[in-house]
């Protein structure tokens, strides 16, 4: 694969950092449900990967984690919050979403910004925090 092209997170809208922290976020949950080696089954393992990537649990997230995020981090996470979206879907509120989506672009803004140290830490412990705090 080819080294990606640059893009400079600046020029593009929260709405597109979320675009690809929504990627970003669902293959950590992939890689960590795999890790885990406790489902046997590809039916098994979609059923929890959607648990972990719902927008209630992305949104929870916000609240987990907000002793880990730096001021910039939430500058972020607001401008991602106040992103205003086209569509939102039937199975959650707006709240909800616009939180998940601030969640998803804190996730693509540092990606794109070359912070993927930070982006792996905050899925490691995002994934951590979900896994103690579900039921």
């Amino acid at each position: 694969m080819e080294n990606p092209p640059e893009i400079n997170a600046a020029e593009l809208s929260p709405a597109l950092w979320a675009y690809l922290g929504d990627a970003l976020h669902e293959l950590a949950v992939r890689e960590y449900l795999l890790a885990g080696k406790k489902y046997s089954t590809t039916g098994a393992l979609h059923r929890e990967a959607i648990r972990l990537v719902r927008a209630e649990n992305q949104a929870r997230l916000l609240q987990l984690l907000a002793e880990e995020f730096t001021p910039e981090e939430k500058e972020i996470l607001r401008r991602g919050r106040n992103q205003k979206s086209g569509h939102i879907p039937a199975h959650t509120d707006p709240v909800t979403y616009r939180h998940s989506t601030a969640w998803e672009g804190l996730l693509g803004y540092l990606y794109l910004t070359g912070k993927k140290e930070r982006v792996k830490s905050l899925l490691a412990k995002a994934l951590k925090a979900l896994e103690k705090n579900l039921p």
